[in-house]
């Protein structure tokens, strides 16, 4: 019994219920606790997971911020540094991948540094500094715009223009990124194909001007280079006033660069004037040329000129003598003095003959020029002889001219006496062409010219004092009358055709 007792005692202390359960709950504690402790350790795992993979800048942002509320900067450094951090912190939001992602933290310093030299060049000069700013990672800017993914671009803002109005030209970096098509440049053009149609064209034009050059070239022989340059240095005399005009109006630049290219295209092409006799005409000294007068129209005195100038191996100029009519017509009559004609007197003839000059007279005046068409190569009267006269005071030979072709130009078959008389004009012609046909009539008809000049008649052994005796004057008039006369006859005789 007593062992049983004893056996029982301990069981009765062991036994209760309540220490166990405790004991049971203990122990059930810290199981929990230890799970609830890896459940918060796996969530604090996964936050900083969390925090690691966000961005790292806000820490420095907020250094930055607290430096610029201690330090109190100027307004300008102040958004420039906020503009700084909000463009890095969009730069490294988890959406970016590539290297910009990876070293979010150095665009803070990089926009904060950009921002500080804009201000100091703003303050301090204003000189271009050539500068380009890296990227976060180390990379040039083109390499972070092309890694960028396209979402990323669609995403991403526009760039911030500056407002420093007065920054240098040189301080904006170009973009070496090309531009797409369509979208012009600071370098493009604003019209698509602007530059290739502009060099296209101006390809063109050299090839014309080549072309026109080789064909002028071909055309005028190897003499068009140099009148060419003869009629630029015209022009520069002209416009500097280097040229002479002497004490009768004779303007000899003016006659030889623009009126003498016109009159040739005549003679040589349309009359194709033949010279006969040239060397009748010496080469110094006065001298005193008579013709006759013929063609409606006195267009035969300027083409003797010209062949005298053309033909004579010092190419000597031609004085003519017009007659009081000629230098009452406005603009007739200043051409008439620029190209070497005077009035017809004796004192202007005399006073020319002495300074040397070659001096050209048609006494048959205005009756040879409106004679009619049937009585052609007729002489008319020389007048009074004042010519021998002028000839016989100078002591200078007369020398006879007889011009063939000049009255075909404008056959005369009629003279329209009362509009001579109201126009005050000598005559009136009437021509096949003029004036039924109008200003088409005033075209000259393609004669073929014949001039010869004859043998000189001397006056110098005559004596001044000769001139003064009318006898001796009719005698040498009618002596230089016959002369020309008695060659004309000869000429027709031998010429094969009017038009050939």
């Amino acid at each position: 019994m007593a062992d049983s007792t004893r056996a029982s005692g301990p069981k009765k202390t062991t036994a209760p219920a309540a220490p166990a359960k405790k004991a049971a709950t203990a122990k059930a504690a810290p199981k929990k606790t230890t799970r609830s402790a890896t459940a918060k350790k796996a969530t604090a795992q996964k936050s900083a997971a969390t925090t690691a993979k966000a961005p790292a800048t806000k820490a420095t942002t907020k250094k930055a911020a607290a430096k610029k509320s201690t330090s109190r900067p100027s307004s300008v450094s102040a958004a420039a540094d906020r503009a700084g951090g909000e463009r890095a912190r969009r730069r490294s939001t988890p959406l970016l991948t590539g290297p910009s992602a990876q070293a979010p933290t150095s665009a803070a310093p990089a926009a904060r540094t950009k921002a500080k030299a804009s201000t100091t060049r703003r303050t301090t000069t204003r000189k271009p500094n050539l500068t380009v700013v890296p990227g976060p990672d180390g990379t040039p800017p083109t390499a972070q715009r092309t890694t960028a993914a396209p979402s990323t671009a669609r995403r991403r803002p526009p760039a911030r223009r500056s407002t420093v109005s007065d920054r240098p030209a040189a301080v904006r970096r170009p973009d070496p990124t090309p531009a797409p098509s369509g979208t012009p440049d600071s370098g493009q053009a604003l019209v698509p194909g602007l530059a290739e149609m502009l060099s296209v064209l101006l390809s063109a034009g050299q090839l014309t001007s080549r072309t026109l050059g080789h064909a002028a070239g071909a055309a005028a022989g190897d003499t068009w280079e140099r009148r060419f340059a003869e009629t630029l240095q015209f022009l520069q005399r002209r416009v500097k006033g280097d040229y002479a005009v002497d004490d009768f109006g004779f303007d000899e630049d003016f006659t030889i660069h623009t009126v003498f290219p016109v009159l040739r295209l005549l003679k040589d092409h349309w009359f194709r004037i033949e010279v006969r006799g040239i060397e009748n005409i010496p080469a110094e000294g006065g001298a005193l040329l008579v013709s006759n007068h013929s063609g409606t129209i006195a267009i035969d005195s300027v083409m003797t000129q010209l062949a005298i100038h053309d033909a004579h191996p010092q190419g000597r100029f031609l004085r003519m003598l017009g007659a009081d009519l000629v230098f009452q017509l406005p603009v007739v009559g200043d051409f008439a003095r620029k190209t070497g004609a005077t009035l017809a007197s004796n004192a202007d003839a005399e006073r020319l003959l002495r300074q040397g000059e070659l001096v050209g007279v048609w006494p048959e005046g205005f009756k040879g020029v409106g004679k009619p068409f049937r009585e052609r190569y007729k002489l008319q009267r020389f007048g009074r002889g004042g010519f021998v006269s002028a000839a016989v005071r100078s002591e200078v030979p007369i020398i006879p001219c007889s011009v063939v072709g000049a009255e075909e130009v404008y056959p005369m078959i009629g003279n329209m006496k009362t509009v001579a008389r109201l126009l005050g004009a000598p005559y009136a012609p009437i021509t096949p062409f003029f004036p039924l046909l109008g200003p088409l009539g005033l075209v000259p008809l393609p004669s073929k010219w014949i001039i010869e000049f004859g043998e000189p008649v001397d006056t110098a052994s005559l004596g001044p004092s000769a001139a003064d005796d009318p006898m001796l004057v009719f005698e040498v008039t009618d002596q230089v009358r016959e002369t020309i006369q008695q060659t004309l006859y000869s000429v027709l005789v031998t010429r094969r055709s009017v038009f050939f």
